[in-house]
C-alpha cells in the first residue's frame, strides 16, 4: 500500500507509477534522491471506485510519515527546520503534467528567510488551491491526506482524461502518489532547478540539453511561464553540480540503454535526482539516437532496427518550409519539435478546438498549462513566447508528433482582443500562417515544403534492417 523509496524495493512500475519505479532506478545506481515514499496505485484505484481512501491508509500514512520524519532528523509541521515534502503524481505511463502537484507541505515561518519562506508558502497555496482541495486545514498531516486524495482525484480531470486518449492508456488505471523530503531550488543564490536530456531531443546529438533557472522550484521550468536558461549555463554556474549531472546522465544511458530525461534541483550547491524517464524522441532524432547507440555498442544493430516504428520514419524525413521565394518572416524563437505546419491562428485552447473543424490551426499562446490539452489535440502546431525545449508545450507537442516553436522572439498574445501582435504588425486570428519546428521560424502565410536534408543515419537504419530481411 504505502512503499517507503529504496534501492531494494522491487516492485513494478504498475505499482509504484513511473516516477515511484525511476526514483528505486536512481538508488540503485547510486544517485542523490531525496528521502521518500510511494503511495501505490492500488490505493488511488480504490479510492477512485468509492471515493476514500482504504482502511488501514490513514495509519500506514502516519507510519510512512514517522518513517520519514526519522530518517530526515526533522518533523512534519515541526520548529525550526521542520520536514517539508512534494506529493507528485506518478502514473505507469507518464502524463507530463496532467495531473495535480503539491510542494512545500509543511512549511512555517521559521524555516528559512522571509522572502524564502514567502515564496515557497504562495506556491504551497497555489498548488493546494489547484488540485481542488479549498480549505487548508492547520494540521500538517490533514493536509498531506487531502493533498493525496486530490492528486488520486486529478486522475479524472478533462486534461488527463484527454490525455489518455490520445495516447492510447487505459482509463482504469489509476496514479501512484509520490511523497518527499522536499529540496529548495528556490534556497538562495546557488540553488535552481532544470529538465536534461543526455541528447538533444530535438536532434538526437550527443550532448546534455535542456533547460535551467536558478533561485527557482521545479514547476517553473515545465510550467513554462518562466524564461529559461540553456542548459550548458549550469558548468561555469555550478560546475559541481554540472559534473555530477552530466556523470549522472551517462550512468543512465548505461543503465537504459537509451536516451534520458532528468528532472533536477540543486539547493546551496548540492544535486538532487527527482525524476528520470528513458527514450521518448521521435522521427530523426530517434533514428539517430538508435543507430549511435549501436555504433557505440550500447544496443546491437537488430535492437536499433527494432526500435524505430513505421511512425518513427513517416517523421524522420522531416520537412523544411520552401524557401525558393523570399518569406515574411513574422518571428524566429527555438526549435521544440520538429517538423513544418500550417494553419490559421487561435489564441486560445477553446478557440483552436473550435477552429479546428474546418481546417488546421496553429495554437499561439504565452505559454500551454495543461488547462490547454483540449486545444494542444486540437492544433496542428502549437508556438509560445515563453518557455523553452523542456517546457509543457514542447514535451507534449514532441509526444504528439506535432511542431512547436517556443521562445518566439518579439510576439504578443493578446487574447481578449483576439489577436497576434509582432511590432507594429497584428495578426487577427485566423489569419494564415506557417512554423518550422526544426529551424524556430514563423512566417505569414503558407510557402509550402521541402524535402529535409538527407539523413546518412536514416540511410544507415534501412541499409541494416534491409540486411536483417535477407537472412
Amino acid at each position: 500500500m504505502i512503499h517507503p523509496l529504496s534501492p531494494g524495493l522491487g516492485l513494478g512500475a504498475d505499482l509504484l507509477g513511473g516516477k515511484g519505479h525511476g526514483l528505486v532506478v536512481l538508488l540503485r545506481l547510486g544517485l542523490p534522491v531525496p528521502a521518500g515514499f510511494v503511495v501505490d496505485t492500488r490505493v488511488c484505484r480504490h479510492f477512485l471506485r468509492v471515493g476514500a481512501l482504504p482502511p488501514g491508509c490513514d495509519v500506514a500514512l502516519a507510519s510512512a510519515v514517522r518513517d520519514l520524519e526519522a530518517t530526515t532528523g526533522r518533523r512534519l509541521g515541526g520548529p525550526g527546520h521542520p520536514l517539508v515534502v512534494a506529493v507528485r503524481s506518478g502514473a505507469e505511463i507518464s502524463m507530463p503534467g496532467m495531473m495535480s502537484t503539491v510542494l512545500n507541505l509543511g512549511l512555517t515561518t521559521e524555516a528559512g528567510d522571509e522572502a524564502f519562506v514567502r515564496d515557497s508558502r504562495e506556491r504551497f497555496v497555489a498548488g493546494f488551491t489547484a488540485a481542488g482541495a479549498r480549505e487548508i486545514p492547520d494540521d500538517p498531516m490533514a493536509q498531506l491526506r487531502a493533498a493525496v486524495e486530490a492528486v488520486f482525484a486529478s486522475w479524472h480531470t478533462p486534461r488527463a482524461t484527454t490525455y489518455r486518449e490520445l495516447h492510447g492508456i487505459p482509463h482504469d488505471r489509476g496514479t501512484a502518489v509520490v511523497v518527499q523530503a522536499m529540496v529548495f531550488g528556490n534556497r538562495d543564490g546557488r540553488s535552481g532547478t532544470g529538465v536534461a536530456y543526455s541528447r538533444d531531443p530535438s536532434t538526437g546529438a550527443r550532448e546534455p540539453f535542456g533547460d535551467v533557472l536558478f533561485g527557482r522550484q521545479g514547476e517553473d521550468v515545465v510550467a513554462g511561464r518562466s524564461v529559461t536558461r540553456p542548459l550548458a549555463e549550469l558548468a561555469d554556474r555550478e560546475p559541481a553540480v554540472w559534473r555530477d549531472l552530466v556523470a549522472g546522465l551517462d550512468r543512465l544511458e548505461g543503465h537504459f540503454r537509451d536516451v534520458c530525461q532528468v528532472e533536477f534541483t540543486f539547493e546551496s550547491g548540492r544535486l538532487w535526482f527527482l525524476q528520470v524517464r528513458p527514450g521518448g524522441l521521435i522521427g530523426r532524432a530517434a533514428v539517430r539516437v538508435a543507430v549511435d547507440l549501436a555504433d557505440e555498442q550500447l544496443i546491437d544493430r537488430r535492437t536499433a532496427v527494432a526500435r524505430i516504428s513505421p511512425a518513427h520514419l513517416r517523421a524522420a524525413r522531416v520537412p523544411r518550409i520552401r524557401t525558393t521565394a523570399p518569406l515574411d518572416v513574422v518571428s524566429r524563437g527555438r526549435g521544440a519539435s520538429p517538423g513544418v505546419a500550417a494553419g490559421r491562428i487561435a489564441v486560445t485552447a477553446d478557440m483552436a478546438a473550435q477552429m479546428a473543424g474546418t481546417g488546421p490551426v496553429i495554437l499561439v499562446r504565452p505559454f500551454t498549462s495543461p488547462l490547454d490539452m483540449h486545444g494542444l489535440a486540437a492544433a496542428t502546431g502549437v508556438v509560445t513566447v515563453r518557455g523553452g525545449p523542456a517546457s509543457h508545450a514542447a514535451v507534449v507537442a514532441r509526444s504528439m508528433g506535432k511542431p512547436a516553436v517556443v521562445e518566439a522572439a518579439g510576439l504578443t498574445v493578446d487574447a481578449a482582443g483576439g489577436c497576434v501582435r509582432a511590432g507594429d504588425l497584428v495578426l487577427p486570428a485566423g489569419t494564415l500562417i506557417t512554423i518550422d519546428g526544426t529551424g524556430g521560424e514563423v512566417v505569414l502565410g503558407d510557402p509550402g515544403t521541402a524535402a529535409g536534408e538527407a539523413d546518412t543515419h536514416l540511410e544507415r537504419l534501412l541499409a541494416w534492417s534491409a540486411d536483417q530481411s535477407s537472412v
